[in-house]
């Protein structure tokens, strides 16, 4: 029906909005006349005092009211005609909500527009996840909530809030959230025993020459061949890596591919590396040693470190590390002078092993399926729906109703502890396959015509077979 109402050209689809996002704590304004106290955070910061309280209040009253039929689990969301406001409470009493405008569709009757609004084509796993990373990159940048608070009270906890979620929420782009930000995953680089040795022997020497290095990680392109870092820390420094920070230095790399790369640095012509965090030129005694703080372990040890994020120019090799203390530059010498040749020798290892994969996964050239896989215990992931990830955008090739149908079998196995496989029937020719087995989730989008369910089961197998042939999933 929509199809056949957009090919006659009178309806327009706009795509889910962020309304309004904000931070509250009901602690702090307690006594009436006081509301006002309790809000931390208020995006966007136009809208009129009163109608901020006004917000602010309903979702207090919405929290408390879900809390009598359901103590222990409070409310997640909730569903309106024309939005959908998600819940948060990362910490206790510091709630998060973010309110999130529907997909409407625009027709136009007589020559007036009319708007229709799709109450349920937004997915709640998907966006509380989205809201569920906020809080998580908020953390890694600044520390919690609580530790702002004890820094200097709530004055520097706005503060804080303010300069982070200012620039944050510019990036959030809700019309391409999908399954992958559920998951928050890892791709991993296969590598195959050796050269992973080398890698490893390199970082440890590379963490006893430069004693201040706490952890380390090791990326090449977007994947990840090893880290040092707790799990939870690395899934969102990871996404930080990848969806921020190495786009950003993407472009004018390739805009500056014929100037010959660090001219200003004589003797210099046994490895090509900068600092993507930190220092420009490393010749230059008045430069910056700048590096961002993260703050990492922040439930039990809670520790305060720089990040140091250097790559090689050559290859996609980049190199997070940690310092405990602020580096300084001759310190950044040193690190560029230790890294730097051995990323180069690294480099050709590597790459040798990217092209063996990339022979191997490239045999078939056109498959008639496209995967999206995922491990819990290790955050592996994997995609062939998604196209390379911009800053702005993460393209899925796939019709976005297709999408919802793999959100929507997520759910369901969220739902359940056991194995269970979920096929379902889609457009025309396409068959969507959902299997969760131990801890791990594979999803199948098939386009074949005229095939019945057995013989999509035994195309899932194949796949299986192929792809995954060493992963044990239970039939």
């Amino acid at each position: 029906l929509r199809m056949a109402a957009a090919a006659a050209g009178q309806e327009k689809q706009l795509a889910p909005t962020l309304l309004s996002f904000f931070i509250y704590n009901p602690k702090l304004g307690p006594k009436e006349g006081e509301e006002e106290k309790k809000i931390l955070f208020y995006h966007p910061n136009e809208v009129e005092k009163n109608e901020k309280i006004r917000n602010v209040g309903l979702c207090e009253a919405i929290v408390q009211f879900t809390r009598t039929f359901s103590p222990t689990k409070p409310a997640k969301s909730l569903h309106t005609q024309k939005n959908r406001q998600f819940f948060h409470e990362p910490e206790e009493n510091f709630w998060m909500v973010m309110v999130v405008r529907n997909p409407i569709i625009e027709k136009h009757k007589d020559g007036k527009p009319v708007y229709e609004y799709q109450e349920e084509e937004l997915l709640d796993k998907v966006y509380s996840s989205v809201l569920q990373q906020c809080y998580s990159m908020y953390k890694l940048f600044n520390g919690t909530f609580l530790k702002a608070m004890e820094d200097g009270g709530v004055k520097v906890l706005k503060e804080r809030l303010e300069k982070f979620f200012h620039r944050y929420l510019q990036t959030l782009h809700l019309q391409s959230c999908d399954l992958l930000d559920v998951f928050c995953g890892i791709s991993f680089f296969p590598l195959d025993k050796m050269t992973y040795l080398k890698i490893q022997s390199f970082i440890n020497r590379m963490e006893e020459s430069l004693n201040i290095v706490k952890y380390t990680a090791f990326l090449y392109n977007d994947q990840l061949i090893w880290s040092g870092l707790e799990q939870d820390d690395m899934r969102i420094l990871y996404k930080y890596l990848t969806t921020s920070l190495f786009p950003r230095h993407m472009e004018p790399e390739l805009a500056g591919r014929d100037s010959p790369i660090r001219a200003e640095m004589p003797g210099n012509l046994q490895h090509y590396g900068r600092f993507l965090t930190g220092p420009l030129n490393l010749n230059d005694p008045e430069t910056k040693c700048r590096f961002p703080k993260i703050f990492v372990n922040t439930d039990d040890t809670y520790e305060e470190l720089h990040l140091i994020v250097y790559k090689n120019l050559t290859s996609p090799f980049s190199l997070p590390a940690t310092a405990s203390i602020p580096p300084t530059l001759e310190f950044c010498r040193k690190l560029d002078s230790i890294v730097g040749p051995q990323l180069t020798v690294l480099a050709s290892d590597i790459c040798e092993q990217y092209n063996i994969n990339k022979r191997i996964s490239g045999a078939e050239k056109e498959p008639q399926f496209k995967f999206i896989y995922f491990n819990h215990m290790n955050l592996a992931e994997k995609s062939t729906i998604h196209m390379r990830k911009t800053p702005s955008v993460s393209l899925a090739s796939v019709h976005p109703d297709l999408m919802k149908i793999l959100g929507d079998i997520n759910s369901d196995f969220s739902r359940v502890d056991e194995d269970e496989e979920i096929i379902v029937k889609a457009m025309s020719d396409y068959w969507v396959v959902g299997k969760k087995s131990d801890q791990r989730e594979l999803y199948v989008i098939l386009n074949q015509k005229n095939v019945n369910l057995i013989e999509v089961n035994e195309e899932v197998k194949k796949l299986c077979a192929t792809q995954f042939n060493n992963i044990f999933f239970l039939d």
